[in-house]
């Protein structure tokens, strides 16, 4: 290699060099992001804009996710006063507030963090659930999340680096133990209310038809009075038209009785009738011409 080519190739390692001496310095922040610059594990500076930055080679940049981060407590376990077992679905939101505290005191896990927020939730919950009966565990608006109880687990986050945005309860289901026994006294209860209305359908039933039968002996009895009345008033109609045709013509009637009578006494042909010739009922047998 001559002296004018090793003039030359000092110049452009030192520049190479150079260059990558700057690209190892150069970082972008995301507007996603925050990112924290350390130096030999300490925080140096962590308010950089989104952008373009630079910081030396030495040095160490953390980027931290600076969105509302959602974490899932999926099954959690609690017991009413009544001692019966509840499972809880819970969901912790948080972000991400101070982070040179953030990595100081979490060590810029967010599973730590994450884990650390679910105690503190779980051991409020815990203590509130453990004073409800299950009805009121299920009727309480956001399942129990109070803002006192979101107040107590703050100073936690904020120890952490991190604001506590929300806690909401997501499922809260009786445990199998727990579903079988309400299942069993629901059905108990449906049974005693079938049979119960079953009872009073049946007490009804007969009564309607007790008032039904009496209402038909009543009608009853009132149609055989009306029947009788009014046929023995037919009968004394009757009788009072026979009485006076009869005395409007004596003869006649004595003839119409004996036909009457022959009528009643010879009923079936062969009958055989023994009476005297001159008796009064022969009368009108012996010679009908002459009456």
């Amino acid at each position: 290699m001559n002296a004018t080519a090793q003039r030359l190739a000092v110049p452009l390692i030192a520049a190479v060099m150079l260059a990558g001496v700057l690209l190892l310095s150069l970082f972008t922040v995301d507007e996603q992001e925050l990112a924290v610059r350390t130096r030999f594990g300490q925080v140096e500076e962590s308010g950089y804009a989104p952008g373009l930055h630079w910081s030396w080679p030495f040095e160490h940049i953390v980027h931290l996710d600076r969105r509302v981060l959602t974490a899932r407590l999926q099954g959690e376990s609690f017991l009413t006063s009544e001692q019966q077992g509840l499972l809880v679905d819970i969901d912790l939101t948080w972000r991400i507030r101070d982070p040179r505290l953030f990595l100081h005191a979490g060590q810029g896990d967010e599973q730590a963090v994450t884990r650390r927020l679910a105690e503190a939730v779980r051991s409020e919950l815990k203590g509130v659930y453990a004073q409800w009966t299950m009805a009121r565990v299920v009727a309480a608006p956001r399942g129990g999340i109070s803002a006192g109880l979101l107040e107590r687990v703050r100073p936690l986050a904020t120890a952490f680096g991190v604001e506590l945005v929300d806690v909401r309860v997501k499922r809260i289901d009786p445990t199998e133990d727990v579903a079988n026994s309400i299942y069993a006294r629901m059905q108990e209860a449906y049974v005693t209310q079938t049979r119960q209305v079953r009872a009073a359908a049946t007490a009804e039933a007969d009564r309607i038809r007790a008032e039904a039968e009496r209402n038909r002996a009543a009608i009853l009895a009132a149609a055989n009075r009306d029947a009788q009345r009014v046929r023995g008033e037919a009968d004394a109609q009757a009788a009072g038209i026979r009485a006076r045709a009869y005395g409007a013509n004596v003869e006649f009637a004595a003839f119409y009785r004996t036909l009457q009578a022959y009528r009643n006494t010879l009923v079936r042909d062969g009958d055989i009738l023994v009476i005297e010739p001159e008796g009064a009922f022969y009368k009108y047998l012996r010679n009908p011409a002459r009456h």
